[in-house]
């Protein structure tokens, strides 16, 4: 299991670092040039003694030099080397310049404590209710103890991916498939601090874990579909209902004021009758009993209109 790229393509390549070289180039000409000052070789080509002891001298702080910038090592910011004496640790060293004793100590390995995101996956697992699921997932976790990490766990990255697995494996046998569609926040809290437990004692922690991908039989597929649309449908008509019954009450409190007031049922009336003029409705249909009242109160002008009429023709 390799680790996780976000951008979709191949690892990135990582891109060499000369500085140490350049500083040990820079290092061995300036020994060189001090040394050739220092300690000049005659022109006689004759050697004296005392020519053979400086030109032994300047051999020997030549070596030194060269002793002292080949034990010379650099860790950037974010990276811990492991150093080991004669096969036994000695110390976390970096970040930055820092320097080994020859074929005494070497670098087991450099580690990276900057957060790392791993992705693993489980195949065909069966959840609680028999269901054959295939779930993809991510771990974000980071080297807090290098120390430990390294002398303890042969290889902590396969640890931390592998133990993420079996995490997951064990969440998803004890859970039905509904509780990993609909709360899987609880089943990547539950392994996180599951696989929390077992790396804390390796000096890593993991940080958070999450479901990326869950897949289901085709044909489950299918009747999940039906359910949730099933499950749309009964919360659309009991949203209808509710508004049903909130619109009867307040009819039912409307049907009170006006049963107790009848001048502002008279007024719903007329405005009523008056939006059906509006509207341009040359007919409409109103009860008797509420014809009877406008034609007794002339409420339209009907009734003096129809005496104007009978004036104009007995004058015919």
């Amino acid at each position: 299991m390799s680790l996780l790229n976000l951008s979709g393509g191949a690892p990135a390549k990582k891109k060499a670092d000369y500085s140490l070289f350049f500083l040990r180039f820079i290092v061995l000409v300036i020994t060189i040039v001090i040394i050739s000052i220092v300690y000049q070789i005659p022109e006689n080509p004759q050697w004296q003694p005392a020519d053979i002891k400086d030109m032994m001298a300047g051999v020997a702080v030549f070596l030194v030099v060269l002793l002292l910038v080949f034990s010379l090592r650099k860790a950037d910011e974010w990276q811990r080397a492991i150093v080991l004496r004669f096969g036994k640790f000695r110390k976390v060293k970096g970040p930055g310049l820092f320097f080994i004793i020859p074929f005494a100590d070497r670098i087991a390995q450099v580690v990276d404590i900057r957060i790392r995101v791993s992705d693993f996956s489980t195949q065909k697992t069966l959840t609680s209710d028999s269901v054959t699921v295939n779930v993809d997932a991510i771990c974000f976790w980071l080297v807090w103890d290098p120390q430990k990490a390294i002398l303890e766990v042969e290889n902590y990255v396969d640890a931390v991916v592998l133990s993420s697995k079996t995490a997951l494996r064990t969440s998803i046998s004890s859970h039905d498939l509904s509780t990993f569609l609909e709360r899987s926040d609880i089943i990547e809290k539950q392994i996180q601090e599951e696989v929390d437990k077992k790396t804390t004692e390796w000096g890593i922690t993991v940080l958070h874990i999450e479901i990326i991908d869950i897949q289901i039989p085709e044909a489950l597929q299918d009747s999940l579909s039906r359910i949730a649309q099933a499950e749309r449908e009964k919360k659309g008509r009991i949203l209808l209902a509710e508004a049903e019954i909130e619109i009867a009450r307040k009819l039912e409190e409307a049907a009170q004021v006006y049963l107790r007031n009848e001048p502002a049922m008279k007024l719903k009336i007329l405005s009523i009758l008056n939006e059906g003029l509006k509207a341009g409705n040359s007919m409409m249909l109103v009860p008797n009993s509420i014809a009877e009242e406008l034609e007794t109160k002339d409420i339209f002008g009907l009734k003096a209109l129809n005496e104007v009429k009978r004036m104009k023709n007995e004058e015919k």
